[in-house]
């Protein structure tokens, strides 16, 4: 299986997302270099995707979808710092976490929004 830096930026209650043409959301992310850290990756994806850089790559959690292991991070951002779709992505959004599930989403992006949504309430687990 292949492992996967997945990267959630938050500004207040929004979070970042990346869609390719016009398929479906997703968080910001991919797939490790041979070698590559964990938050290296996650950094990296981030400024691939949005042109936006990371302050830091802090460890939330763990994975494992169908076809990826994905390493959640959270990272931190400027708050003045503007995300522009780069690369492969060709839409960047700013997403108030009670709209992405209305949204057309990929299945680990859902999930992963779920247990972030846990963990924060305390649930995870229960």
């Amino acid at each position: 299986m292949r492992k996967r830096a997945t990267v959630i930026c938050r500004r207040g209650k929004r979070i970042l997302l990346v869609a390719r043409n016009e398929s479906k959301w997703a968080l910001p992310g991919g797939i490790l270099k041979r070698g590559e850290d964990l938050s290296n990756a996650a950094l990296r994806e981030l400024k691939e995707e949005t042109r936006l850089s990371g302050k830091s790559a802090k460890y939330l959690f763990h994975y494992r979808g169908t076809q990826k292991h994905h390493h959640v991070f959270f990272c931190d951002v400027s708050k003045r710092a503007k995300a522009r779709a780069n690369n492969e992505i060709a839409h960047c959004r700013w997403v108030h976490v009670d709209e992405i599930a209305r949204l057309t989403t990929s299945s680990p992006t859902k999930v992963i929004m779920k247990i972030l949504g846990e963990k924060r309430n305390g649930t995870r687990g229960k």
